[in-house]
């Protein structure tokens, strides 16, 4: 198998990095149907499956929407996130307001369709102000944030699920935290 692949004269694609393909006279074939060397010659079974980015949602609770350029058609409770991948390619994300949450450079989100929680860079995103509008608030516009001994102690008692006297005078200042 992979020990006698220089016999036989297959090697990893350059560009997609799959394994199986060949290259006859200077030209590279590569079984992988997604991979710009893809030839169908390779036969079907070495093909490796192909990975559609997600365009649109499938769930019979939010419609689906072939044209994401209008992002008002979107059903309400999600938003559209225009991504650029590592190898430069465009892709279009349905993603659930409510779940999305940001941590340090990056933000992880639930997509549609199959609800699945992702992980995107915050530098690769290309409407970065728009997705970050749809965040949930913590406090309201205008309003100060918490200090940071406020803080503390609002996530102790939110993580632990507890209250006290000083938890419920802060929370009475910052109710959406």
């Amino acid at each position: 198998m992979a020990f006698l692949d220089w016999l036989t004269g297959k090697i990893e694609c350059p560009r997609c990095g799959t394994r199986g393909a060949k290259e006859i006279n200077g030209q590279i074939l590569c079984p992988n149907p997604t991979c710009p060397y893809f030839s169908k010659t390779m036969g079907k079974a070495h093909a490796a499956p192909v990975r559609a980015s997600i365009t649109f949602s499938q769930r019979a609770d939010i419609p689906a929407y072939p044209a994401l350029d209008r992002p008002a058609e979107l059903a309400s409770g999600s938003f559209a996130i225009r991504y650029r991948d590592f190898r430069g390619q465009e892709r279009t994300f349905i993603a659930q307001t409510a779940s999305a949450r940001r941590k340090r450079n990056h933000i992880s989100v639930e997509v549609a369709p199959k609800n699945r929680r992702i992980v995107l860079s915050r530098d690769r995103i290309l409407n970065l102000n728009e997705v970050e509008a749809k965040f949930p608030q913590s406090v309201a516009p205008g309003q100060q944030w918490p200090t940071p001994r406020e803080r503390q102690v609002l996530n102790y008692h939110l993580k632990h699920h507890n209250t006290s006297p000083l938890y419920e005078s802060i929370r009475a200042k910052y109710p959406d935290w």
